[in-house]
């Protein structure tokens, strides 16, 4: 992998291809893995950019304080410092709302929008109990081995349609999460409503789901979709909350389908 400085953070990335730039944020506990079949498919047709955000892969831990509008501002460098011109932007569970926190700091930076499995922080769709209970079970596996949490995350993750191999793959990547990463993302998105920015967003915008998603309900994905002008809802039949692994073929199909119309 390569990396960049950014501030006083290494950010690691995978960069390939040719074309308009594509650049993927990954979710929780995850890194630029999770976009394998993303990267290896994509990039016959775009630059595919893939980072590790900070706390996660091969990136530096961020500081304990650093929350959703730092990974933003983090995010805006890493384009700068890549000179990546107005990339169209697809971010994944933590990854869209990481997605529309750049659209409300940095505007001008995105091309487009894929918002997949997505939904505008914790604050902005749970109560407020929940995100409590939510980020105290994070804080606490995030203190603990892997293997004593990482089974509790996998259900509605896949399908029983997902490729082979892929849940021991989700497996491998969530297991080498960073505990630092996982306090401060959480704490990210336990305090994040992104509902305002929505109706300000003038950039074209998908919004992809899988209708087997049991973290994010299709009425979060309804939510954005009314709240976002001119937006455009996609739900694929049987596909779970990891997305882009449990069908790729098909999630793939509807990145190329939305963003060729807007290639020059």
């Amino acid at each position: 992998m390569d990396t960049a400085l950014v501030g006083d953070l290494e950010i690691a990335y995978e960069r390939t291809g040719k074309g308009p730039a594509l650049l993927l944020l990954h979710g929780g506990a995850s890194d630029h893995r999770e976009w394998r079949r993303q990267i290896d498919a994509l990039s016959d047709e775009f630059t595919v950019v893939a980072w590790d955000a900070p706390g996660c892969g091969q990136s530096s831990d961020p500081p304990e304080i650093f929350r959703l509008p730092d990974y933003a501002d983090c995010l805006a460098g890493f384009i700068a410092a890549l000179g990546l011109e107005r990339p169209h932007v697809l971010g994944l569970s933590f990854g869209g709302g990481l997605a529309l926190e750049l659209y409300r700091r940095h505007p001008t930076l995105p091309r487009s929008l894929i918002l997949a499995s997505a939904y505008a922080g914790w604050a902005g769709f749970l109560p407020a109990e929940v995100v409590e209970q939510r980020l105290r079970q994070v804080l606490s596996e995030a203190a603990l081995p892997a293997d004593q949490w990482v089974s509790g995350w996998l259900p509605g993750l896949l399908s029983a349609n997902a490729p082979a191999g892929a849940t021991e793959e989700l497996i491998a990547i969530i297991s080498s999460a960073h505990p630092a990463g996982m306090r401060v993302m959480a704490r990210s998105f336990a305090e994040a409503d992104l509902r305002d920015v929505l109706e300000y967003i003038a950039v074209p915008t998908l919004v992809l789901y899988g209708s087997a998603d049991q973290r994010v309900p299709l009425s979060v994905a309804e939510g954005l979709h009314a709240s976002i002008p001119g937006s455009r809802l996609v739900v694929m039949p049987g596909v779970g909350h990891q997305s882009n692994m449990d069908a790729p073929d098909l999630f793939n199909l509807e990145v190329r389908s939305f963003l060729r119309p807007l290639n020059p």
